[in-house]
């Protein structure tokens, strides 16, 4: 575990900016401690670099809360589509000084502007929006959060915490058992309420996350025991195949 002064020291994020990203929920510490010090481990850390690769390719933190919090996010996946775009705005860049040297040999007269033309790399970028489906998803979780205080919201988040551990309490029974599907659907009604239309294909998603995400399986299992994420997973499972 690191604390906020560190990881700002290793990563040249200010603490201030960490506090801030707190704040949105876009990078949220792995625990307070009583004395109030924020403390990240490396699945946070990990995230952080997400966020900060993102922020490289000028994307809003909005959007980039969007896309790695989407229920199908994938690490891997993200990455590649990262390095593309980097990519591209290397060959953007490139073109950009050679027309400059191009000028600054033949003068001021030369007319071109195909050099700042970016119309690939803005069509990748919303590719990348695509998708994630960051701007549905998140235009509706707007929508219901705006006005509400970081209280409120924190309150919607420890219910949805609530709820997943008592999932988590019924573990000794059989996925697919009456009671354990009965909240299930609440959990997707819960999800709907308060974040986005959660469809059976969104909900599918957010049980894989809750399992391959190392830090929100962490904070499942915290609340409900060892083994809650990937007991939510199989009832995710049983619920949306039966919904087929």
């Amino acid at each position: 575990m690191r604390t906020v002064n560190e990881v700002g020291k290793l990563t040249g994020v200010s603490v201030r900016t960490l506090h801030h990203y707190d704040a949105i929920g876009l990078l949220k510490p792995t625990e307070i401690t009583e004395a109030g010090y924020r403390l990240y481990d490396d699945a946070a850390l990990a995230r952080l670099q997400s966020i900060l690769l993102f922020r490289e390719l000028q994307f809003p933190l909005k959007e980039i809360r969007a896309i790695l919090d989407s229920p199908d996010f994938d690490a891997g996946e993200a990455l590649g589509q990262q390095i593309r775009l980097l990519e591209l705005r290397r060959k953007h860049l490139d073109e950009l000084i050679a027309f400059a040297r191009e000028i600054q040999k033949g003068g001021m007269d030369k007319m071109s502007f195909q050099a700042f033309q970016k119309d690939e790399i803005e069509q990748y970028e919303e590719e990348v929006r695509e998708r994630w489906g960051s701007t549905r998803a998140y235009g509706e979780y707007e929508q219901k959060t705006k006005g509400k205080t970081k209280e409120e919201l924190d309150m919607t988040g420890e219910k949805l915490m609530a709820l997943l551990a008592e999932i988590g309490g019924l573990r000794v029974s059989s996925p697919d058992e009456a009671t354990v599907q009965k909240k299930i659907g609440e959990l997707q009604a819960f999800i709907t309420e308060h974040y986005y239309t959660c469809t059976d294909e969104i909900l599918k998603g957010l049980g894989e996350m809750y399992v391959c995400d190392e830090r929100m399986k962490r904070n499942i299992d915290r609340a409900g025991g060892d083994g809650t994420a990937e007991f939510v997973r199989q009832a995710v499972a049983v619920y949306c195949k039966a919904r087929e």
